[in-house]
């Protein structure tokens, strides 16, 4: 099954991002991210067998992250696949620790591949024309906060729409 850690926003902060994906969407095409899949993540672990759920949910069960507020206040962008994001313009040391410390943990559970480098967004769009990207900053700035505190296990399933996704723990 397909796993990843990730961030959910709250209900008002989802809202917002809603918003700002039907703005992006206008500027740029592509297809929409849905409200219920706004995420950020933290950790992709790509394919795991289903034997190993058990441990790594009682592994993310028992997790306390501190907590933080992020400052989303950049639009971005990824060539492949046309992916258009909001972000943050300085990186956020709790948001990095946290990604650090739950990579130094999936490590010592053999689990994942940590990646090159961290960049913390929220997909809105994909397949859209990044080159867009400016205008849309130009006419529409990002000017959100996130606190976060709590850390899901989602599963992800691809179906011919898109991606849906499942929530399989939070930690504490």
């Amino acid at each position: 099954m397909r796993l990843f850690l990730a961030l959910e926003p709250p209900d008002d902060l989802r809202e917002r991002l809603a918003t700002l994906a039907d703005l992006a969407q206008t500027h740029c095409g592509g297809r929409r991210v849905p409200d219920a899949s706004l995420h950020l993540t933290l950790a992709f672990l790509g394919e795991v067998d289903e034997a190993r759920l058990p441990a790594l949910v009682e592994w993310v069960s028992g997790q306390t992250p501190i907590g933080g507020v992020w400052q989303l206040d950049r639009w971005g962008s990824f060539r492949r696949p046309g992916i258009v994001w909001v972000g943050g313009r300085t990186p956020d040391p709790a948001l990095g620790a946290l990604q650090a410390g739950l990579w130094d943990g999936l490590q010592a559970l053999g689990l994942g591949v940590r990646p090159a480098r961290f960049v913390p967004h929220v997909t809105l769009l994909r397949r859209a024309a990044w080159t867009a990207i400016e205008s849309l900053e130009a006419q529409t700035p990002v000017a959100l906060d996130w606190r976060w505190q709590r850390l899901t296990l989602l599963r992800s399933y691809t179906e011919q729409d898109g991606a849906r996704y499942e929530a399989l723990a939070h930690s504490a």
